[in-house]
């Protein structure tokens, strides 16, 4: 079984869209919401779609979907924000993907739900990375085996960069993958500085990040991983 870990905070208006679209998979899977005190109906309008929830004290994404994955019953881990929508043949992906036991996780290809040209091309090249790399964001809908994510001691509880850490440590770890068809990610957090600017200042931070820059909030650039139980 695959199960579905959503962290969310104040997440109304964009949940019913997600859960349409995992009602859509010809996989049954598991879905448990880790709601962050959300203050909008997040909780109940998660309920209402037969998800799990999950209340956390921390609004920290790493620490949500950490939560998440120790409250999981299943084999396959997927890490989906609450505004990214799969297409129907997502959960049957990862699936076809773990045929091959060499392989751990991977994520998916991405596009943006909005028609700027500098958001096409960012993800052609996030793609790319992808493929040559195998390093992924939050939100290419991240997967992997329960197995590996326990070996690895789960997300690093950073306020920033958990992901690509994560991901950098999946693939040093064995093979990860590249599917399609993309997940539509929403575009909302390029609305308010636009695309090129929130590009530029993204890209900035991952430079500093990479190279050994304290690029998680509060200064916590080096902090412990977080053990996850069995």
């Amino acid at each position: 079984m695959i199960s579905i870990v959503i962290p969310a905070f104040n997440e109304v208006a964009h949940l019913p869209a997600t859960f349409a679209s995992l009602r859509a998979q010809a996989v049954s899977c598991e879905v448990i919401v880790v709601d962050a005190q959300s203050t909008d109906g997040t909780s109940a309008v998660a309920q209402s779609f037969g998800a799990r929830v999950i209340k956390s004290a921390r609004r920290q994404r790493a620490a949500q979907m950490n939560a998440g994955a120790r409250a999981a019953r299943g084999e396959a881990l997927l890490f989906l924000h609450a505004d990214t929508r799969l297409d129907p043949l997502a959960l049957m992906k990862i699936l076809r993907a773990f045929r091959d036991s060499a392989v751990l996780g991977g994520g998916f290809a991405r596009r943006y739900d909005t028609p700027s040209a500098v958001l096409r091309l960012t993800c052609a090249l996030a793609e790319a990375r992808t493929r040559c790399f195998g390093w992924f964001l939050g939100d290419q809908a991240m997967f992997v085996r329960r197995s590996a994510f326990e070996e690895l001691g789960g997300f690093r509880e950073w306020d920033t960069f958990e992901d690509l850490d994560f991901s950098r440590r999946l693939a040093r770890a064995g093979r990860v993958v590249t599917l399609r068809p993309p997940v539509i990610s929403a575009g909302r957090r390029f609305a308010s500085r636009g695309a090129i600017r929130t590009t530029w200042s993204d890209l900035c931070l991952t430079v500093r990040h990479l190279t050994g820059g304290s690029a998680a909030a509060g200064g916590k650039a080096h902090p412990q991983p977080l053990a996850i139980a069995s």
